[in-house]
Order: structure tokens, then C-alpha cells, then sequence
């Protein structure tokens, strides 16, 4: 894994003339900025006519020797790459190309790509299983061709105007090209409060674009040719009819298939533990393979705040599967800085405690000398596995019911006393309960009605935003699918395309890389997502619980109490956080001079809110963090990047 950068330039563009100085300061700067995501090595490629550049951040994983250098240049020296990522069946395409005349000098994926470029172009996507994004310069035809897994696991940014296009890892890592200032985008700001996270193509920055999923691009002369989505959501099918048990061992085989064949490393690998079904079932597989191998899990207090504690379970599958098990112990002490931290490694204010989690995991496996993390994310968002999942299929119950005793449900609903979970998730279920269908649906998504939220915002806030609907990205995806009738169906279709890579893998790769750690989602292998779509829906949810199939293709490897333990996430004791440990944080960030001084929220509103949820009238925890993080956010990278870089 590593950090990639890089830089078209248009030759009409007035930077032209000075476009030697501008290449090799820009790229080294923005190298500098991706430090963290390579500490073993760099390198910059520019064209003989400084119109094109390209920089590269090395995490050595694979071929350790300097045959794996990047940017690597082919044989013929016409096409130059820098990539980030892993291919899982590079060792099968290098087979196929060898029978078809190239050869190799290295052992990396990094040449197979070269090769398969050359081969096939654009198509060689399809061929690919693994995470990546990746540039390449073809020399024949003076473009470049970048390109972004299925799923989304490897992030890509990029800016593109009349006088460059520029790329990049990480946000942070464009702005030493920048000859502008950078502008907030107040649409996707607003989202952050909505969702606390930002769902679409669109950052923090006005401009600044996330390259969606599955899609590549081909740009000349700093401009962009065409964009093509090379990689389509599968749709879900009709049911195969075959028994269950069938079904069952096939889905085991493949899950096991997919942990296998990204075990692939010539460094040591270790994995999350969280003694989730996920988690757990990675380590089960991986454990065939590494009998030994060194598992990782959070001690936070999570149970504080209505859930299950994962620390029991994990400690028990580690002694069920006798692997070792590190045991890390939040700080409370030192969170506001780890907060603070945080959302500057995001490059974005989303806010969830969830990312200091992978944070403090890496650290201490690379302190152990591990470099490789295998993790269990992704499975509730093809298996069914959150809340909402189990919500919608029960909601299809309540619509019999009169849309006007709904929306007195959801009325009433708001009096209930938010100190208790369960109220807190009644009134979840219940908001929203009166919308229709595909309304209904995008809701369950959100953490604060855009609504609500208007009175917090100031009369110049609002004028930036162009309107209040942030739903256009969600309703734009679900009409790619007009035959999809089933909400659990359409409700993966929206996990998948946008809460994956926009907030789960985001966090996970950058809090990962800001570690030196390279962390893979064999539930995310794209032959076992491809196969569970082809898994009725009634085999994942049940008006009970998630992931039914899942866990009964896992009961021969697992503790039965550990399979169907209680649902809890990947997260953090946010509520006594806010009221304690984060209170002098909370009070530096959101005090009336400077909210005043930032000038997008009324200092009475939001000295409302926070008083109202210590009183415990309101649950605003997620809200107010996400106000913290978007102050901490506006410092770091607006306030002390006002000016040209």
C-alpha cells in the first residue's frame, strides 16, 4: 500500500513557462504530505516537456528489493505507472501474460499492471481482483489513465480547471499545487452535519472530487477526455434453486477463498479482533493459513452507552481459535488531541470515534513490526448486519397502517426520554416512518433532519447552499436499479456505493496509512460480493437479525454465543465523551467568540443544543462532534492555508 500523486498541465496554462520549477516543487511537496502512507521509499517521474508528473509514496509489501520502485517505467519506455494498492490474482495474470510473450524483473503487481496495460488498455479492469487506484502515463497517446477499485477501498481526489488536473491519495496532498485559495464547499458541509459523514463525489473543498468507485478516467492536456464507470453495482438476482445446506457450504467456501487469497504479503500480517461475526470469521479462515497469527482488539467502555461490550467476545474467540491477542486500552486522557488528529488525518470533518479505533490498532501493530492488517469490514453492508437493516424489514409491517398514525407515532416519538437506548432507537425507527418508499429508505442513512438543523445555521451559511435536499446522489443510484423492488435490496445498494467507501473505508485507510499499516477487507473480495448477490435477501434479514446465511455457514467454526451475540459497532462511548473527557474541547471549539468568528453557525442555537443534550433532553452527541469536527477541520486546513501555497 502507498500514496500516489500527480499532475497534468494544459499547455495553454499561463504556468506553463515556469512549469519545471512548478512539477518538481508541487510533486515533492505533495510527497511530502503522503510521508505516512510510504516511509520506505519515493519517487517522481516528469516528461521531457514538464507538462505531465507523476509521485509515488512506497509501503513495501511485495518484492521488497528496489525492483519495486515506483514510478515504474515499462520495458519500453513508453508507459510509466504509480499505484497504490493490491492485486489478489496478480500471480494468474503474470501466468497468462508470460504465455503471451513478456517477461518479468520483478516480483510485483505493480509490472503485471504495466504488462496487462499494455495488452489490453482500459479493458485490463475487468480482469483485476483486488484495491487499488493508479495512474498511468502512456507516452503513445500523451493521456493518462487512472482508475479506482470496484468498491471503492483505495481513496483517489482529484481538482481539475482550465490549467491543470491533479490527483492525489489524500486531500491534503493537492493543495501544494494549488496557485488559488481552496473554498469550503457549504453543500457537502452540510451533509457532514446531516449524515456525519459526506455521501457522493463531493469533499469538504469546493472543486476537490472524490473518484467515485469502479470508475476511471482519461485525461489529456490537463483536461478530462471521458469517465467511464468500468465496474456496475451487481443487481440483485433471483434466487438459485438449491438447498440451503448448499448454499451454505458454497458461501463457506468462497468466504474462506477470499481470506486465503489476500493473505498474500512478504512482510508480517496480523488482524482486527473485535469478537464480531466478521471479524471473527476472518480470523478463522486466516488461522488455516498462519496458525499463529497476531489478532488486535479495543478495550473502550463501549458497553457504558447501552451496547455490547466486544472485549468478552473477542478474548473468547482468540482462546476458541488459540491465536494471540493484544489488548488496547483507550486513553481517556488523551483524547482531545487524538480527536484533533483525527479529523487533520481525514482531511475531513467526518464525525465518528470509530476511526481512532483503527488508529490505535495500527499503532501498536507496527510497533510489533507488523505491516498488514487483514479486517472485517464490509460484511454487514453485503450480508445485512445493521440496525437499519433489521428496522426497514420490520417497518414494511407498519405500512398497513394510516400514513396520519404514523406521522403521530413519529410526533410522540420525540418526547421519549434519550437517555435510554432504546428509546433512543425507537425514535430512530420511528423518524421518518411516515415518507415514502425510496424517502424512507435514504433516511435511515441520516443523523439529523436537514430541517432541524436550518435554525443552527447562519443567514450567509444558507445562502452558499443551493438547496436543502441532499438526497439527489442516493436517488440518482437507486434509479439505476428500476427492478429492484426489495428495500433491503435497495438499502445495500446504498451501502455499498456510498456509507462503504465515503465513511467506513475512508477512515479505515487513512487511519491505517497515517500508521505505515496496510489494511485489507477480504469480506469486500469482489468474487465473494459478486456471489452474495446472487444470495436472496430472506437468507440475509429475517425480522430477528442479519446476516442469517453468514452465520450459519460459520456455526462449524465459531462459539454459537459469539455467532449470534448482540449487534454492537466499531465505536466509542461518544455520550460520556462529550459530557466529560471531550467538555474542555467541546467548550474551546464551540464557545460564542469562535462560532462568531467563523460566522456559519448562531452561537444561542448551538449553546442550546448542547446544553439541551447535557440535560439529556435531546441526543445530539453525533451533532455536536460533528460541529467540533468541522471547527477543528476549518482551523487546520482553511485557516492556516488562506493563503497561496
Amino acid at each position: 500500500m502507498c500514496g500516489i500523486t500527480g499532475i497534468s498541465v494544459s499547455q495553454n496554462s499561463s504556468l506553463v513557462g515556469d512549469q519545471g520549477k512548478l512539477l518538481s516543487r508541487s510533486l515533492k511537496g505533495s510527497l511530502d504530505l503522503l510521508s505516512h502512507r510510504g516511509p520506505d521509499d519515493q519517487g517522481i517521474f516528469i516528461t521531457d516537456d514538464n507538462l505531465v508528473g507523476l509521485g509515488h509514496r512506497r509501503l513495501s509489501i511485495i518484492d521488497l528489493s528496489t525492483n519495486g520502485q515506483q514510478p515504474m517505467v515499462s520495458k519500453c519506455k513508453n508507459i510509466v505507472i504509480t499505484y497504490n494498492g493490491e492485486i489478489y490474482n496478480y500471480k494468474e495474470i503474470k501466468k497468462k501474460l508470460i504465455t503471451k510473450g513478456y517477461s518479468f524483473f520483478s516480483k510485483t503487481d505493480t509490472e503485471v499492471l504495466l504488462a496487462l496495460y499494455l495488452e489490453m488498455g482500459e479493458e485490463m479492469l475487468t480482469e483485476l481482483n483486488g484495491i487499488f487506484s493508479f495512474a498511468i502515463w502512456d507516452n503513445r497517446d500523451k493521456t493518462l489513465f487512472i482508475a479506482r477499485d470496484h468498491l471503492g477501498i483505495k481513496p483517489l481526489y482529484y481538482f481539475c480547471n482550465d490549467n491543470y488536473f491533479i490527483f492525489s491519495s489524500e486531500i491534503k496532498s493537492l493543495l501544494p499545487y494549488f496557485q488559488e485559495t481552496m473554498l469550503p464547499d457549504f453543500q457537502n458541509i452540510l451533509k457532514y452535519l446531516s449524515f456525519i459523514w459526506s455521501p457522493g463525489r463531493g469533499t469538504p473543498y469546493k472543486g476537490v472530487l472524490k473518484l467515485e468507485p469502479g470508475t476511471c478516467l482519461k485525461v489529456k492536456d490537463g483536461s478530462i477526455l471521458h469517465k467511464n464507470e468500468w465496474y456496475k453495482l451487481p443487481v440483485p438476482r433471483k434466487e438459485r434453486n438449491v438447498q440451503k445446506s448448499v448454499l451454505i457450504n458454497e458461501l463457506t467456501s468462497e468466504i474462506r477463498n477470499a481470506v486465503h487469497g489476500q493473505m498474500i504479503s512478504d512482510v508480517p500480517l496480523g488482524s482486527f479482533l473485535s469478537g464480531g461475526l466478521d471479524s471473527s470469521s476472518v480470523v478463522a479462515f486466516a488461522k488455516e493459513i498462519n496458525s499463529d497469527i497476531q489478532c488486535f482488539t479495543i478495550d473502550s467502555g463501549i458497553s457504558a452507552e447501552g451496547m455490547a461490550d466486544d472485549l468478552p467476545y473477542a478474548m473468547k474467540v482468540a482462546d476458541h481459535l488459540k491465536v494471540p491477542l493484544e489488548i488496547i486500552k483507550v486513553k481517556s486522557e488523551d483524547l482531545s488531541q487524538e480527536l484533533e488528529d483525527m479529523v487533520i488525518q481525514l482531511d475531513e470533518p467526518l464525525a465518528d470515534p470509530a476511526p481512532l479505533n483503527v488508529s490505535y490498532i495500527c499503532k501498536r501493530a507496527r510497533e510489533l513490526g507488523i505491516k498488514v492488517l487483514l479486517s472485517g469490514a464490509g460484511g454487514d453492508d453485503i450480508f445485512t448486519g445493521y440496525r437499519r437493516h433489521q428496522a426497514i424489514k420490520i417497518q414494511t409491517l407498519l405500512d398497513i397502517l394510516p400514513k396520519s398514525l404514523l406521522k403521530k407515532f413519529e410526533h410522540y416519538s420525540k418526547y421519549l426520554n434519550s437517555n435510554i437506548p432504546f428509546n433512543r432507537r425507537l425514535r430512530k425507527f420511528l423518524d421518518g416512518s411516515s415518507l415514502d418508499n425510496n424517502e424512507r429508505i435514504i433516511n435511515y442513512f441520516r443523523w439529523n433532519n436537514v430541517q432541524n438543523l436550518l435554525p443552527l445555521l447562519t443567514a450567509n451559511f444558507r445562502k452558499e447552499i443551493d438547496t436543502p435536499n441532499l438526497d439527489a446522489e442516493f436517488e440518482q443510484e437507486l434509479a439505476k436499479f428500476p427492478d429492484v423492488q426489495s428495500n433491503i435490496d435497495k438499502m445495500l445498494i446504498l451501502e455499498q456505493k456510498f456509507f462503504l467507501p465515503d465513511h467506513n473505508l475512508t477512515y479505515t485507510d487513512k487511519m491505517s496509512m497515517k500508521e505505515g499499516i496496510e489494511v485489507r477487507v477480504p469480506l469486500l473480495d469482489i468474487n465473494l460480493v459478486n456471489f452474495v448477490s446472487k444470495i436472496h435477501n430472506s437468507h440475509k434479514q429475517t425480522l430477528r437479525s442479519g446476516k442469517h446465511i453468514f452465520k450459519k455457514s460459520m456455526e462449524p467454526f465459531l462459539p454459537k454465543d459469539v455467532i449470534y451475540r448482540p449487534k454492537t459497532g466499531f465505536g466509542a462511548p461518544l455520550r460520556g465523551w462529550i459530557k466529560n473527557e471531550l467538555r474542555d474541547l467541546l467548550e474551546e471549539l464551540l464557545n460564542e467568540k469562535s462560532i462568531k468568528r467563523r460566522g456559519w453557525f448562531e452561537a444561542r442555537e448551538v449553546r442550546n443544543l448542547i446544553e439541551r443534550n447535557n440535560k439529556g433532553e435531546i441526543d445530539a452527541s453525533y451533532l455536536i462532534l460533528s460541529l467540533m469536527s468541522i471547527e477543528i477541520w476549518s482551523r487546520h486546513f482553511l485557516d492556516k492555508n488562506s493563503s497561496n501555497i
